[in-house]
Order: C-alpha cells, then structure tokens, then sequence
C-alpha cells in the first residue's frame, strides 16, 4: 500500500455528497441504476431476480447520497447452486449471514448449512478435522486474519483460484491464495472535537504516553480481540519488550478499561473521553445514529496503531465442491456484496470501485505497518507480554 499524505489521515468524517452513478462493470444495467430493467437477468446460468441496489444498501446517513458500486455484479456471475457447509465465525453480530441469506432468496436452489462460533474456535476445528480425514466444512469465513492464517499454516485449506481473488490488492490475501479478505477494519483513534483537535493526536502511537493532551482521558478495551490484534501487530514490528513498555506506560498515563470499543467510541462522542482506540467502524456507527455527535477519527502512520485487518474467506482442504466454493466468494467480492459490507457493517470494502462510508479514507490512502497478517494468528506471546504488563486478568 502506498504511504499516505498527511491529510488523508486528517480527513473530516462527513456523509459524502451525492455524485454521479456509476454502473457496475459489465452490466446491462447496474442494479439500482437509471438503466437497471429490473429483471435480474444477466451472465448466470438461470433466471434469476436479482434485487436493486437498494436492497443491499444499509440505512441511514452514511449510507445516503452514495455513487453506485463499480466492480463484477452478481448478475455477471453464474448461478449459485446446491449445497454449501458453511463455518461462520460470528460475522459481525450476525451482518454477514444476512447477506448469506440474501443469496439463498436471490438462488432457489442454492442451500447454505452453517455452523455459527468463534472464528479462532472454528479454525481450530477445521484443523482438526482435515488432520482426522473427516472435512465437514466446504468453506470457512472468519471475522479476521488470524484465524485465516491459523488454518493456513496448518495446511488445511484449498488454493482458491486466481478468478476469485484477482478483484483484491495482494496485501489482503493470504500467500498461496489460501485465503482472501472480504471486508477490512482499520485500527483508528476516535476522538472528542469538542475536545480535542486532529493534530492533537500523534502519528505515531508510541508517541501517546507522553502526549499531554492524552492524559487521563483515553479509553482501551484490552480483553478485546481487535486490541489483541493490534498488540500482536505492535509486538511483531517492536518486539515484545517495547510493546510491553508501551502497555504499561499507557496504564501509568490513566488509560480507562473498557469491555468493548463500541462503548469506547460512545465515550467519546458523550465526553467522557477525549480519544481512544478502536476499529474504525464503531465511532461510523455512533455516527450514523447521531449525525452531530462531536467524534471523529484519526489514524496513525506505518505502526501497529494503523492495523488494517480483514474478515475473510477460505476453501477447506478436502472439500468436493471447489467450484461452489469459487463461486461463492466471487459472489462475496461482488459489487453488490461489497456495497452491503460498506454500508451496513461499515467495513472497508475489498475492490477498488466501491467506496468507504462517511468520507474515509480509502484502504490505499492509509498507512498499515509491513506485516503479513497471517502472522496475527501467533496470539500466545502477546497474551503472556499483556498479562505482564497487568493489562490482561
């Protein structure tokens, strides 16, 4: 990914204007669009009635006044058909077996089996199955990397092939294509504008210990697995010693604990902090509740504090129907699923042509550390240096 400017990281989160449509690629008509006809047809296999653009937009401010999806639509894909076992790993309360749903009503003859848990508790399962030549899942969606990775090294999964995962940057594919993310979430810092000013927060997060307008006044959520994430992404870049250094400094500097980064970026928007971390997408949905709420977001720059982290999807080794699977997460990569992604969940869509809510930067204009982030899934040594610093129970 390319390094970003410095305002990219500065960016007001605003509703973005209204802009000209534009048609999803390849289609007659982009579904939702002034030349849609409305009957679903398209390039797969049968008739089938694929819904406008609308139905698969979320509601309310950040989700207005947004340019159509660009990229492959469902109604270019072939039909979906058959049999799926599915292990979804949460997904988001629930939001992503919603759009699972939503094919199973777009394609009569398309069944999916789920089986709903933890994605690091499904990871192991698979594992285990494929090492007892008993595979019960088809494919494996996981809410984050690590638990991709995890299958992947332990070489439980499918090549998918390069059709599928092509629409996606490098970056957010596992090596091999053993995995291929479908929706991100940046690391972020929400902060107070009544309260705080955007170059009141350093671009570097080691710099906030010692960040005046920081003390006693930031919020963490460290029982959380998106913090443990960015710990472990701390610790692969730093090392164990300073993240540790860092984890206690910030404790010294009265860093308020949270159960979850919702509650933090409530906080915030409420006052009661002045800034905090969390994944992008909470202080998205405080402000899509409360348009004026006074919180926005900032992002630091090449360190752990900039993680952007995917949910994603992988073929089980051992699965007979590599071609459904295919076809499937083509379908995740779609126009419109990308669309549901970015404006239901909030989530940074994966293609180029769909865009972020609410005035984001775009996935390129930020600035991740060099990390690959299948090495995420080696969470024991963060949990250890955690429990250490006194952050963990």
């Amino acid at each position: 990914m390319k390094e970003n400017a410095r305002f990219g990281r500065r960016r007001l989160l605003k509703t973005m204007a209204a802009g000209t449509a534009v048609g999803v690629a390849g289609c007659q008509g982009a579904p939702g669009s002034e030349t849609d006809t409305g009957d679903g047809a398209g390039g797969g296999s049968g008739d089938v009635d694929v819904p406008s653009l609308t139905e698969f937009r979320g509601s309310g401010t950040l989700a207005s006044g947004r340019p159509a999806p660009e990229g492959t639509s469902i109604q270019d894909l072939p039909d979906l058909s058959g049999d799926l076992n599915l292990y979804i790993g949460g997904g988001e309360g629930g939001i992503y077996y919603q759009f699972v749903e939503m094919l199973q009503e777009i394609y009569p003859e398309f069944n999916v089996l789920p089986s709903d848990a933890g994605s690091s508790s499904l990871a192991q399962t698979i594992v285990d199955e494929v090492e007892a030549g008993a595979t019960e899942a088809d494919v494996f969606w996981s809410i984050d990397a690590s638990s991709l990775g995890f299958v992947a090294n332990n070489d439980a999964y499918e090549p998918l092939p390069a059709e599928a995962v092509d629409p996606v940057p490098d970056s957010f594919r596992g090596s091999d294509n053993a995995w291929v993310g479908v929706a991100g979430r940046a690391r972020s810092v929400p902060y107070n504008t009544n309260e705080l000013s955007a170059d009141d927060i350093p671009s570097k997060v080691a710099e906030f210990p010692d960040t005046d307008a920081l003390q006693g006044s930031m919020g963490w959520a460290p029982s959380y697995g998106a913090f443990k994430s960015f710990v472990t992404a701390m610790r692969l870049t730093r090392g164990a010693d300073a993240t540790r250094q860092w984890l206690s400094s910030m404790q010294d500097a009265g860093t308020e604990r949270f159960g979850n980064e919702y509650v933090v970026s409530q906080q915030v928007a409420d006052g009661a902090l002045s800034a905090g971390f969390a994944n992008h997408y909470y202080a998205m949905r405080v402000k899509n509740q409360r348009p004026d709420a006074p919180i926005d977001l900032a992002f630091t720059e090449g360190d752990a504090g900039a993680l952007v982290n995917v949910a994603g999807a992988l073929a089980v080794k051992g699965t007979e129907k590599q071609d459904l699977v295919s076809n499937f997460v083509r379908h995740l990569l779609s126009a419109e699923a990308q669309e549901f992604f970015a404006t239901v969940s909030f989530a940074y869509p994966m293609i180029p042509g769909v865009q972020p809510v609410g005035g984001l930067p775009t996935v390129d204009e930020l600035s991740p550390p060099d990390i690959d982030l299948a090495e995420l899934s080696d969470i024991e040594p963060t949990l250890e240096l955690m429990r250490d610093a006194g952050v963990l129970g």
